[in-house]
């Protein structure tokens, strides 16, 4: 739930690299299960599926050699959060949820920047070159971006009912991260240059 950095994979990936599809069921795999069990059981019995399936999703990259810090850092919030939800039995935690992550994420990232000098989507997305400056347009944009996600969960979390909430959640949240990486991807395939061959 709410996995925006390993997303933006997707978006800025050169032209004509293949879409792994396993890596994307992967990615929201934690979220759709919390919306069905939503729809079926309600927001407690969600919280709970989210949390176990938010573990099998680590126990899956693990497998593959693939988990990231970022996984583990989004394991710690649903587990903190949705363990409050379900001790407490108050969905506000849960609620809270994706706004404490995607602050977290941006903060990280501004952070990175302004203290460390380094870009760190940079580093998530190794695998492309760009020149400097274009990803210090990259971060600042994804900076901005979890802002605004931020900004955007609290006041639907808290001015709507749950089941709006949760439907902007899933369907929301997965299409606007999509729509923004993939726009980005396209503003920036022009920057990306590809290695000299020896």
């Amino acid at each position: 739930m709410g996995r925006g950095l390993p997303r933006a994979k997707a978006g800025l990936r050169r032209p004509g690299h293949p879409t792994d599809l396993m890596q994307l069921i992967a990615d929201y795999f934690p979220l759709i299960l919390f919306f069905v069990a939503f729809k079926w059981q309600g927001i407690m019995v969600a919280t709970a599926v989210a949390i176990v399936a938010s573990i099998v999703q680590i126990a899956w990259f693990h497998w593959r050699g693939k988990v990231s810090a970022v996984h583990w850092f989004s394991l710690a919030v649903i587990v903190v959060f949705g363990g409050a939800t379900l001790v407490l039995q108050d969905e506000v935690f849960i609620k809270w949820k994706p706004t404490v992550l995607y602050a977290l994420f941006g903060t990280i990232l501004a952070v990175g920047k302004l203290v460390y000098r380094r870009n760190l989507i940079a580093y998530l997305l190794k695998d492309i070159r760009l020149p400097r400056p274009v990803w210090n347009r990259v971060t600042w944009s994804w900076v901005g971006f979890f802002a605004a996600m931020a900004v955007l969960n609290w006041y639907v979390a808290f001015n709507f009912s749950t089941d709006t909430w949760v439907n902007f959640k899933v369907w929301g949240g997965i299409g606007l991260f999509l729509a923004f990486a993939v726009a980005q991807g396209l503003l920036l395939a022009r920057h990306i240059t590809e290695p000299q061959k020896p």
